[in-house]
């Protein structure tokens, strides 16, 4: 099957070629970094954490929301996702490889990654993301490859792939209940010091991942000679519906439980976040146009003519997957920095080399989607013809 990632259309090497365009361009300025050091980043002593945590937790979502996909069609049944499973789980793999090219970023030095492996520390909640996220990927590979594989050949699927499947959905749980509790689990941080992370984080991936999934296969649709199915799509939509509300009650119930209490610590977060505090709010825009998509995308999906139009499901879950991008990104990993312990403001801003090495793991990520991808696609399309 890996002689079909060699086979594509003008345009499919065109993408390919920019792919690797914004990744040279990154890769000078990694090189950069790791001269210099993370200097070069507009992080520092007060907001330790900046765009590189913030994609790699939101990525985490968007490789756990495989499993609104996966639960329902091996555990259910439920045939109509049998389309788009393959999709699912080859998005989970891109999803988590750019987890960990963020991590490596973040790290400064790429070294000190095999200091988890040389020196595990089972009381490090960083220990256990780390193997949770590694298990989920390479489950996730080995199930793919192996059903695609089965549905080429129209032989059942190995045995060995059924208890695989079943570990990998309390796994996808878990890879992001556990990247909740890096956050949840840091005393002095009250933006990230809730009961409900946990939840939130699920809502949020249960809104991204299925929202960009869906995205995938109406470009596929559009592409290439292969249909990955109406109803599959139109139930994932509605599965993103519930998922975003959720994740909107979710925000709603923390900020009553800030301000209702009236606990300072609990309000100074969000009150920069989206009212500016001191006469600081470099974030604000950026989370009032979180809840702007937010708000245009449930409308939207709610109404049920609207969200069974492509053109328009389409445009819906563009805002969802940006809003939860902004929100779930910069606005919870920065957010929980501000103020400091030390009640001190310390705003934080991307510099332009942390800016080009983000567009390249993002790109790199596109690159190993594409190809997996093009050979799921390539299978398809000879099945159906």
């Amino acid at each position: 099957m890996l002689k079909k990632a060699l086979a594509g259309r003008k345009r499919c090497w065109a993408w390919i070629a920019f792919l690797f365009i914004v990744m040279g361009v990154s890769a000078a300025c990694y090189v950069r970094q790791l001269t210099v050091g993370l200097g070069i980043t507009g992080m520092g002593r007060d907001v330790s954490w900046g765009l590189y945590i913030a994609q790699f937790t939101f990525l985490v979502g968007v490789a756990a929301s495989a499993v609104v996909v996966v639960l329902p069609y091996y555990l259910h049944d439920y045939k109509a996702f049998g389309r788009i499973t393959v999709l699912a789980e080859f998005l989970a793999v891109a999803a988590v490889a750019m987890c960990g090219m963020f991590i490596v970023a973040d790290m400064g030095r790429p070294d000190r990654v095999f200091f988890i492996l040389l020196h595990p520390t089972p009381g490090s909640v960083m220990f256990w993301d780390m193997l949770v996220l590694n298990a989920y990927m390479v489950m996730n590979i080995l199930i793919a490859w192996a059903v695609l594989g089965a549905e080429r050949n129209e032989v059942p699927p190995p045995r060995w792939v059924k208890p695989l499947i079943y570990l990998s959905i309390p796994t996808a749980i878990s890879i992001h209940t556990v990247t909740a509790f890096l956050y949840a689990g840091l005393p002095g941080r009250h933006l990230w010091l809730s009961a409900i992370l946990a939840a939130r984080f699920l809502a949020s991936a249960f809104s991204s991942g299925p929202a960009l999934l869906i995205l995938l296969c109406l470009i596929i649709k559009r592409l290439s000679r292969w249909d990955p199915g109406v109803e599959a799509i139109r139930l994932l939509a509605r599965i993103l519906t519930y998922a975003l509300l959720a994740n909107l009650f979710f925000l709603l119930i923390e900020f009553f439980t800030a301000f209702y209490s009236r606990i300072p610590e609990h309000m100074q977060s969000l009150q920069y976040l989206y009212f500016g505090l001191e006469g600081h709010g470099n974030l604000v825009p950026w989370m009032r146009a979180s809840v702007l998509l937010a708000v245009i995308a449930t409308v939207l999906l709610i109404i049920p003519r609207a969200r069974l139009n492509e053109g328009i499901l389409a445009v819906a879950c563009a805002a969802v997957f940006f809003s939860i991008w902004i929100e779930k990104g910069l606005g919870l990993v920065v957010g929980g920095f501000i103020p400091s312990p030390l009640e001190k403001i310390v705003e934080y801003s991307p510099t332009g080399p942390e800016l080009f090495i983000t567009f390249g793991v993002w790109a790199a990520g596109a690159l190993i989607l594409t190809i997996l991808y093009k050979i799921a696609i390539a299978v398809k399309e000879e099945l159906s013809a």
